[in-house]
């Protein structure tokens, strides 16, 4: 049995190891005073306040009613305010020109997360009608939707939209890290992956959706419908000369206006599906497909416009 004082000196070892700076690389964001670094909880507590706010009632306070409404819609803006200044911040904290410097002006840091974040805030009512558009389409194409209420409380596509559509906000004003965790935690919630870089028009719908991903570079029209375990994913990747991918560049598909992509469905490269395409389930679609097409497994294996293989890649 070890000795009391064996076993401290043995964790005051392991405790320097862990705490050597050298030993972090560049795997860690190392503070350098007081900077801010995103939270978990309150970016949790920001998406759950977009939520409350987007669709009041079924998030959030639930005494919300007409009488109310314009009083709790101001405290809960005025608490969303606040924590995503504070969040941005800390959020551009990562961007390539404060990363690896190590004097920051807070000050100017603070006015870009205020300008921002009441730019978000002014997007809020065109995110909430583009999201009832998403209602809508979810529940016209399912016969199993009783009413927009049951989608809103049930699906799990309209959370993940929301998220997305928050994310995809944040991502366009240039903040780091946050617009990722968002989605991040709507994959978690929900099991659609949805990178907040992809593009998507109104009326967007996805049924059962467990499985879905979406890639940053996709682009997505309107009115389309996908099904659950569909990927938008890259076929291959461009490489720099020390053979690591090259990132930013376009590697995911472009869907057209008026599109349904059925279950299990793999949409790969930086191809393009037409408008008022429909693709069948279990394929892989690695070449552009006409507007109006009907792709089916069987017409894609005659017409050699899909390669079934073991391996693929459906990053995101």
């Amino acid at each position: 049995m070890q000795s009391h004082r064996y076993v401290e000196v043995d964790l005051k070892h392991t405790v320097s190891e862990l705490a050597d700076k050298d030993s972090l690389c560049r795997m860690c964001h190392l503070r350098l005073g007081f900077e801010p670094l995103p939270q978990e909880h309150i970016i949790q507590e920001i998406v759950m306040l977009c939520r409350s706010v987007l669709f009041p009632g079924f998030f959030g306070k639930e005494e919300v009613n007409a009488f109310n409404l314009e009083y709790l819609m101001g405290m809960q803006v005025e608490r969303l305010k606040c924590l995503l200044e504070n969040q941005l911040v800390a959020g551009l904290m990562f961007a390539d020109k404060y990363r690896n410097t190590e004097e920051k002006d807070f000050g100017t840091l603070m006015e870009t997360a205020r300008d921002v974040a009441m730019r978000f805030l002014h997007r809020l009512p065109e995110l909430r009608r583009l999201l009832h558009t998403d209602v809508e389409a979810i529940y016209l194409g399912d016969p199993a939707a009783t009413s927009h209420e049951e989608v809103i409380y049930c699906y799990p596509a309209i959370k993940a939209i929301i998220n997305h559509r928050i994310a995809h906000e944040l991502l366009l004003e240039g903040i780091p890290i946050i617009p990722r965790m968002i989605s991040e935690m709507a994959h978690s919630e929900t099991g659609i992956d949805i990178h907040p870089g992809a593009s998507i028009g109104h009326h967007f719908a996805i049924d059962h959706g467990t499985g879905v991903v979406i890639g940053a570079t996709a682009i997505i029209g309107n009115n389309v419908k996908l099904y659950q375990g569909v990927t938008l994913g890259a076929k291959s990747f461009d490489l720099d000369e020390d053979n690591n991918p090259i990132k930013g560049i376009p590697r995911h598909p472009i869907i057209g206006n008026n599109v349904i992509i059925y279950s299990n469905a793999s949409i790969l490269g930086r191809i393009t599906i037409g408008d008022n395409a429909v693709i069948g389930g279990n394929i892989w679609v690695t070449v552009d497909v006409p507007a109006g097409e009907r792709l089916t497994q069987a017409k894609a294996n005659n017409n050699n416009k899909i390669t079934h293989a073991s391996k693929g890649s459906d990053d995101k």
